[in-house]
């Protein structure tokens, strides 16, 4: 299908606002379409535009993507509420959009009457898979957006076949209305990275020559504790690099541990990191370390192994999906399952090159070329569908 000459429209909110998981997708898709030859012109909508995040700069000084919000006074006002309903509905008729595509695990709950194809992005179903981790009142809320977006989308877009698993089970989706689209991770990932670089970051954040990095934000479901509780069992020299902002309680209750084990000196926390240092600090470690009891796609496995970094991941959601035999999978409440993969890697060299090596080979499949690819495929068959049963009616 020509996209040329066709207006997508995006629920770009997260790729405005976020710096993390949702917005780096967001980013991330509006950053492949805009490269591709011939791409359409994306309009990206967002409560408010002057709210944007530097990292969406870049993205919006290339040719066909522009950044637009609520148009009238009272909408301006009532951004919120515009985003979820009729305000930016009518807007998308008028700008002529071909089709619209929610980011993130929601759409306008009544963009059936924009009267065109939709799709929308579902990354995971946490709030039911962790409850204890939500309020009630925010479970309802998302179980309300992401039933309504599963069965007003035209196709689905699931992150992993765990997803796409979840999604039939907890709201009996057509299997067929699915595409399982991997988003990869950062083109930065993928550059080589050298000694210099792995040197350069050592001396700015003090890293010590042997540590295990774990990136992600600190919270119950990530699951750093585990790391924490196994570094007695490890060789004195091993330490943990912990990358990512803190969420209370679970932030102290991860320096509370690490006190009572004697290894409160072992820890060493960075918030704030910039992306572009970070491939140089998973290939400075000896493994990288995500444990997560649950997750949609597991991107930091992503970026470790592609930068030949080995991994410990838990067993689980879609963790060995993303990194094949590039990590060892542990129970993320056995920590004599991470110690003796920690002990593994670590004392065993040809070991952690076959994992890096595999590991390295197997990430080639999270490629952009094949985000790309999957989208405007996904695109296509909704574009095809949704006239089909225009025709009809």
């Amino acid at each position: 299908m020509d996209f040329s000459n066709l207006t997508i429209g995006y629920d770009a909110k997260r790729a405005v606002c976020n710096n993390t998981g949702l917005g780096n997708y967001s980013r991330l898709v509006i950053d492949v379409l805009s490269e591709e030859d011939h791409h359409p012109y994306l309009k990206l909508y967002t409560p408010d535009p002057s709210r944007r995040n530097n990292r969406l700069d870049p993205l919006l000084k290339r040719e066909g993507v522009e950044l637009t919000g609520p148009k009238g006074i009272l909408w301006k006002h009532l951004n919120a509420l515009w985003r979820v309903s009729g305000g930016i509905t009518s807007q998308i008729k008028t700008d002529g959009v071909a089709l619209f595509h929610g980011l993130s695990n929601e759409l306008p709950l009544d963009i059936p009457k924009a009267g065109i194809p939709s799709v929308v992005t579902i990354h995971d179903v946490i709030f039911h898979r962790q409850k204890d981790n939500y309020k009630p009142v925010d479970r309802l809320i998302y179980d309300f957006k992401w039933r309504h977006a599963i069965a007003n989308a035209t196709r689905i877009i699931a992150i992993s076949e765990c997803t796409k698993r979840d999604i039939i089970e907890l709201y009996h989706a057509d299997p067929d209305k699915i595409d399982v689209i991997y988003q990869g991770c950062h083109p930065v990932f993928c550059e080589p990275v050298t000694p210099a670089d792995i040197d350069r970051v050592s001396r700015t954040y003090n890293l010590p020559k042997r540590y295990i990095a774990t990136v992600g934000t600190i919270e119950p479901r990530k699951n750093q504790l585990q790391a924490v509780k196994a570094l007695p069992y490890l060789d004195n020299d091993i330490k943990l690099v912990i990358v990512g902002r803190g969420r209370e309680p679970y932030a102290s209750r991860v320096i509370t541990e690490a006190r009572r084990s004697g290894v409160e000196d072992r820890i060493i926390r960075l918030d704030g990191v910039p992306l572009s240092d970070l491939p140089a600090i998973y290939a400075g470690a000896f493994a990288a370390s995500y444990t997560s009891r649950y997750e949609g796609f597991g991107l930091p496995v992503i970026e470790a192994l592609n930068t030949r970094t080995p991994v410990i991941a838990a067993k689980g959601s879609c963790l060995e999906e993303a990194g094949g035999t590039g990590a060892i999978y542990v129970d993320p409440d056995n920590v004599g399952e991470f110690v003796e993969a920690a002990k593994t890697i670590a004392a065993h060299g040809d070991i952690a090159l076959r994992m890096a090596s595999e590991g390295n080979e197997y990430v080639r499949r999270f490629s952009r070329a094949n985000l790309t690819s999957g989208l405007l495929n996904s695109y296509s068959r909704a574009i095809e569908e949704f006239g089909r049963v225009a025709r009809i009616k």
